[in-house]
């Protein structure tokens, strides 16, 4: 199947529409997802095109696994959460709604239940303050 260079995803990636921004280096992008099933969800998006994880470049892989981890270990040092759920769909029949590779990280707390994914739109301002601390977060390891 081709690629969609019209996903919101790709979208995002060519500054075509707004997004929380985290982090972003050459291969990669990481931001707060807008309908979060829990405080803190972050999306980490390779920057090259494909739809599937089996269509990735090796050097882009490493890539967006390397930008996960880091965002992980800020994600849930800002969120407190004890637990981190890593997910990753392929194709539409295992869940995935957005044809580009990207990787969740839902931070989990004890006898949570995750919100229902693209439900709930988060508030704007929330969204901005978390990805402050986040940031910052972030800062302080690079």
């Amino acid at each position: 199947m081709a690629y969609d260079n019209n996903n919101v995803f790709a979208r995002i990636l060519r500054g075509e529409l707004p997004c929380q921004r985290l982090y972003e280096d050459e291969h990669t992008l990481a931001f707060l997802d807008i309908m979060p099933q829990s405080e803190g969800h972050t999306l980490v998006l390779p920057k090259e095109p494909a739809e599937f994880i089996t269509e990735m470049s090796d050097a882009s892989l490493e890539a967006t696994m390397l930008t996960t981890r880091k965002l992980a270990r800020a994600v849930q040092t800002v969120t407190g959460a004890p637990g981190l759920l890593l997910s990753q769909f392929n194709g539409a029949a295992a869940g995935q709604t957005v044809p580009h590779v990207h990787f969740h990280i839902i931070p989990r707390f004890p006898d949570q239940r995750l919100k229902s994914h693209g439900r709930e739109k988060a508030e704007p301002a929330e969204l901005a303050a978390l990805a402050e601390r986040i940031i910052a977060e972030l800062a302080k390891s690079a």
